[in-house]
């Protein structure tokens, strides 16, 4: 499918909104997959397209994380090669498996972080001693939600922000940083997955991975210098909305 010019310029800034959301707090996807559903995409196309422009920014964010010092490769290389192996594994497994029981579960597991994070207003604003080895939390949550993340994702960013600020004692603004990293390795897998099958529009995707390259600089940009009071009621926002979405499409 090929659109007017205009559509590429909606579609470029909507992108563009969605990568500053989504490298503060993630749920970039709100924002993104409608818009490309309005424009009457198949759904598998357009999930796919959404994989590839969602990429894009997370490759920003994380870049400038990286830049600005926010993450140590050496503390989550392990993280890194469990996050492909199980987003690798949960791609295969979803092609045989019916997620619909876990379209009905991932809602109220999302409603636990919620209500934990707002009955525990100082959790992530700075950093505390860790409860877990590093490489032993890398490890168990790369496997974990990598294959989560491949296999349905929805929430993949909450669950590992929340699993960063409570296994490794980070804050907000740090948590944020390492889950896009993370993020890019398993978004990166289901992105070759639905380029293989051909399920991606490239200009639309182009068009609002330019957007997301520059939202997703500006938005971790903000994050560095405001830090984890900044991102938590963003957070609190993101967690809320895709609750309420998935609620909706699993219970309507």
């Amino acid at each position: 499918m090929h659109f007017a010019p205009w559509i590429y310029a909606l579609l470029f800034l909507s992108g563009l909104v969605a990568g500053v959301a989504d490298s503060i707090a993630g749920g970039g996807g709100l924002i993104a997959l409608p818009v490309l559903l309005s424009l009457g995409l198949p759904v598998p196309v357009a999930l796919g397209t959404n994989k590839l422009q969602s990429m894009c920014g997370v490759a920003s964010a994380a870049w400038n994380y990286a830049r600005r010092g926010m993450v140590d490769f050496r503390s989550c290389r392990v993280g890194i090669a469990a996050t492909l192996v199980g987003a690798v594994a949960g791609v295969l497994t979803v092609q045989h498996t019916d997620t619909h029981l876990l379209s009905r579960l991932i809602p109220w597991l999302l409603l636990l972080i919620l209500l934990y994070t707002l009955f525990r207003p100082a959790v992530g604003e700075q950093d505390q001693p860790p409860r877990m080895r590093a490489d032993v939390f890398f490890t168990v949550f790369g496997l974990v939600l990598g294959f989560y993340d491949g296999f349905f994702g929805p929430g993949a960013g909450s669950f590992w922000a929340i699993s960063l600020i409570i296994g490794l004692g980070q804050n907000f603004a740090k948590a944020t940083a390492y889950t896009k990293i993370m993020n890019l390795v398993s978004n990166t897998v289901a992105v070759v997955l639905f380029g293989v099958v051909g399920l991606i529009n490239y200009p639309a995707a182009i068009a609002m991975g330019a957007g997301q390259i520059i939202g997703g600089r500006l938005g971790s940009g903000l994050v560095v210098k405001k830090g984890a009071r900044f991102v938590r009621p963003i957070f609190l926002v993101v967690v809320s909305l895709t609750l309420v979405r998935l609620l909706w499409l699993s219970y309507r």
